[in-house]
Order: structure tokens, then sequence, then C-alpha cells
């Protein structure tokens, strides 16, 4: 995998020169707007561009809880990651990072396990300029980012072999990822399932229309439009994604209702405004 060392400049042409092994050059298309931009704009991150904030605008006036359920999500991801490393998972490969919010997840799992080893995964060429600060690991454990695409989950997994242990378990998260592969989602997920070893964990969020459906049929339209086709699954659809593994306590649930803690009730997000199920389980 290597070491990424230094990271990333900005040139004129819009162009980002990542500084890895190979000396690529990274071409962005500012112009088109991609999902992880418009989740950081939710956020309140600053990595994004004009075409990102267009469609993000586009996105609130049709559905105005987009922020809530950004924000949802990531204390989902926070909740489930703490409690699969209290649980003595020291493995971790987050598909579909993001453009980094700390706390990320390897910071949540190094507070646990200073040890654990976690490789973030990619495919929008921005990220490859912050994975200097994704990089920054506990000296304990392991910390890498390697750029891949959900839809090739093969490349990914070759990718994260080099640092993680295929024989011992690993906690897959997929959040607010497989919503942008309608039609393969499920199958995805299955071929990744099966590289797992027993006491894997399988962490996932996905958009769904069940608590306004009206809202959710009126997003769908606006990414669709902004080139980024989105499928919003029902519960009993999204329950399949656990198929063969034990779901943890409390199930599939809506993502602010998974685990609550202290931090979640001090900023309350309905089923609506998340729209959005979350689920941990367990290769047993």
């Amino acid at each position: 995998m290597g070491n990424h060392g230094h990271l990333g400049e900005w040139v004129a042409d819009d162009t980002v020169r990542a500084g890895t092994e190979s000396d690529v050059e990274v071409n962005l298309d500012v112009h088109v707007a991609h999902s992880a931009r418009m989740y950081d704009y939710y956020l309140g991150g600053t990595t994004n561009f004009a075409a990102d904030r267009e469609a993000a605008g586009r996105a609130l006036a049709v559905f105005p809880w987009a922020r809530a359920a950004a924000r949802a999500n990531r204390t989902f991801m926070h909740r489930s990651t703490r409690a699969l490393a209290r649980s003595g998972i020291r493995q971790f490969l987050d598909i579909g990072t993001g453009i980094p919010t700390s706390p990320n997840l390897h910071e949540i799992a190094q507070r646990e396990i200073p040890e654990a080893r976690v490789v973030y995964a990619d495919n929008d060429p921005i990220v490859l300029t912050h994975a200097q600060a994704l990089l920054l690991s506990t000296p304990q454990g392991r910390t890498a980012y390697v750029p891949g695409d959900v839809r090739e989950p093969g490349r990914v997994l070759a990718a994260a072999r080099e640092l993680l242990d295929f024989s011992r378990p690993i906690a897959l998260s997929m959040n607010a990822l497989l919503h942008f592969v309608p039609g393969r989602a499920h199958r995805i997920a299955e071929e990744i399932k099966a590289e797992l070893p027993a006491g894997s964990a399988l962490v996932i969020s996905h958009f769904t229309p069940d608590f306004a459906p009206e809202e959710a049929a009126r997003l769908i339209q606006v990414y669709t439009s902004a080139g980024t086709p989105v499928h919003a699954c029902t519960k009993e659809q999204f329950a399949r994604f656990f198929t063969g593994w034990e779901l943890l306590d409390p199930g599939v649930v809506s993502t602010p209702r998974w685990r609550p803690d202290e931090a979640s009730a001090a900023d309350p997000v309905s089923d609506a405004e998340a729209s959005c199920y979350g689920a941990v389980a367990i290769r047993r």
C-alpha cells in the first residue's frame, strides 16, 4: 500500500496533485456535483464546489432535513464503531469514506482500541487530498486510505488485504453508500460479506422512503437530475443486506434510534428527518 507521504497541492487548472509514491495526477471535474461533497456541505464542511452547493440547495428545497439526516448518519457511525471496538473488534474497513469530518471512524475506534487498524476507501479524488488527515493514526495502530469504488469490490478488498488480516474479524462499514448503486447493492454486499471471517461485523445505513415518501421521491429526482441515481429501500429490502448474519439489538431501526446516547439525545432527529435505516450484524 505504501506511505502516501505529502499530499496534495492546488494548481490553477483545478487539478489536484497527489504526491504519492507514483506521483499521480488526479483530475477533478469540479463542475459536476458529487454526493460526498454534497454530504460535506450538509455537515457544514468547506470541501465542496459551486456545483455541489447548487445541487445540495436543490436537495434541501425538497428535503429540508438533509442536514439533520447527515448528522444522524454520522452519529450512527460513531455509536456503531464504538460498540464494535468495545466488543473487541480491532480491524475496520470503511467503504465510501467521504470527506474527513472529525471525529472520523479511526479516531472513534482507536480511542477504544489504540492498536486498531483502519482502512478507508472512497472513489472521490478530492478525498485523496485529505488522506493526510485520515492517516493520523495512534502510534500503536494503523490507518490507511485506498482509492476504491464499491462497484468494484474485488479491487477494494485486494487493497484492504495489504493492511488488514482477513483471517481475523473485520468490521465493514458502508454508511450512506449503497443507495448510490441501485440495482447492484445487494449483490455487492453479498460479495464482500463472503470474504469476511466469522466474528466480523457489517454496518450499513441506507436511505428509505418509509418515513417521508413524498419528500424522499422528490429528493431522488434531485440527485438523479444531478447525475447521481439514488435508490430508497423499504425496511424489508434493507434487512436483506444482513441475510445469514445475526443482527445486534435493536435490529433494523432509523439511524437515530440505533442505541442512542447522550449526544444524540441532545440533538434529536425524527424518523422522517433521518429517512435512513441503520443496523449492525455479526457473522457467527
